[in-house]
């Protein structure tokens, strides 16, 4: 029997839960796009965007996923030839890299593991043997939505500095902006990638790229008119925001989402993403007590407050997942990246959540694993509720 009917809930890891009142937002007939409304609304998403990035820095919008922003970060600032350093935590930086090396960017890797985050002593030393400064640049992933790893971005900062090195620091927080804190100012970032699709609540569509004066002024050969940053950031026509039409109903919807967030608080966003990780890791540590479910990242100060990933073991992982689905209607995320897939799953709480949206997600979880006689241990729900309790 399926007890599915109903609402379901979306518990991958982005795209996240979309609020009704960003969907009734997008709602609407097509605007003008030539003058009126959409003109100022868009130019009042610009301060907001800078607001949750915690920075002064430009930001461009472009009409694309997260991999679209990694493309726009390497082509305003890379030449053909030039090198940069991956510092991988996971599949997704090393994505980011390829990316790179297709462009002509000589690529470097120093690979941490599926569990461990970025040693940035490693880091340090590697920078200083680069007496040449043949890096250019710096790629991190904030947090990987496959691992759930989290890096520390100040240290990574810190670690390059430390070398006396120029090189220019790229974050990835795609998976983690508006979740998990990041601050691109007092963190010495000078190239920052997001999506709209994850802590930003909105259909996906929409990529961004925070820059600042330095990154810009390393403009290589890579760049092209569409990518440009420049007229983005600074347009002197409407249309050079999206070098053509604009998304528009993905503007109304995401001036939507960030009215949410400013009503709430980022610092109060921030506490809540970090009080219901932490309602997930209790339910997680008492399950693992017993049997095969771990969570990926054993040492909480190096995990996502927006996603955790699991280890199950394989099938368990698919099995479960369907369970949950095809007999609750909760829909957890696959094993992305990881080998074999079906031995892993990810739970996202990330963006439009609450505590009883995450206490169903593991009641649901916690049914799954006696309903396929999975062996786990006990006092999940009791552990997890003593967290939100606490708050």
């Amino acid at each position: 029997m399926s007890l599915s009917n109903g609402r379901a809930y979306l518990a991958i890891p982005g795209p996240s839960v979309m609020p009704d009142v960003v969907l009734r937002a997008m709602h609407r007939a097509s605007p003008n796009i030539y003058e009126g409304e959409l003109h100022d609304l868009t130019a009042s998403l610009i301060p907001d965007l800078q607001a949750v990035a915690m920075t002064t820095a430009k930001v461009a919008i472009y009409i694309g996923n997260g991999h679209a922003a990694w493309e726009a970060a390497l082509a305003n600032t890379m030449s053909r030839g030039d090198a940069v350093l991956v510092l991988a935590t996971g599949p997704f930086c090393i994505g980011w890299g390829a990316m790179a090396a297709g462009m002509g960017v000589h690529v470097e890797t120093l690979d941490f593991g599926y569990n461990t985050p970025v040693d940035a002593g490693r880091v340090t030393e590697y920078r200083a043997a680069d007496k040449a400064g043949r890096i250019k640049a710096v790629l991190a992933v904030q947090v990987d939505t496959s691992t759930s790893v989290k890096n520390d971005i100040a240290a990574l900062r810190a670690a390059v500095d430390a070398a006396g090195h120029p090189a220019l620091l790229f974050a990835d927080c795609i998976a983690s902006l508006g979740c998990d804190r990041f601050e691109m100012d007092a963190w010495g970032v000078d190239v920052m990638v997001a999506g709209c699709q994850k802590g930003l609540m909105t259909p996906a569509g929409l990529g961004f790229v925070w820059f600042n004066a330095k990154a810009d002024a390393a403009r290589g050969d890579c760049v092209t008119s569409y990518w440009d940053w420049r007229p983005r950031a600074e347009p002197e026509q409407f249309y050079q925001y999206f070098n053509g039409t604009a998304p528009t109903h993905h503007l109304y919807g995401l001036r939507a989402a960030l009215d949410l967030i400013k009503a709430e608080g980022l610092d109060h966003v921030f506490a809540r993403h970090a009080k219901l990780a932490q309602t997930v890791w209790a339910a997680f540590d008492c399950w693992s007590t017993t049997g095969p479910l771990q969570m990926n990242v054993a040492d909480a100060a190096h995990r996502s407050h927006a996603v955790t990933s699991a280890v199950i073991g394989s099938p368990l992982g698919d099995r479960l997942r369907n369970w949950c689905e095809h007999t609750c209607g909760l829909t957890l995320g696959i094993g992305l990246g990881r080998a074999p897939a079906d031995g892993y799953f990810r739970i996202g709480h990330m963006g439009h959540v609450n505590a009883q949206m995450i206490m169903g997600a593991l009641g649901t979880i916690d049914a799954g694993l006696k309903a396929l006689d999975i062996p786990h241990g006990r006092g999940a729900l009791e552990a997890a509720s003593n967290v939100v309790a606490s708050a």
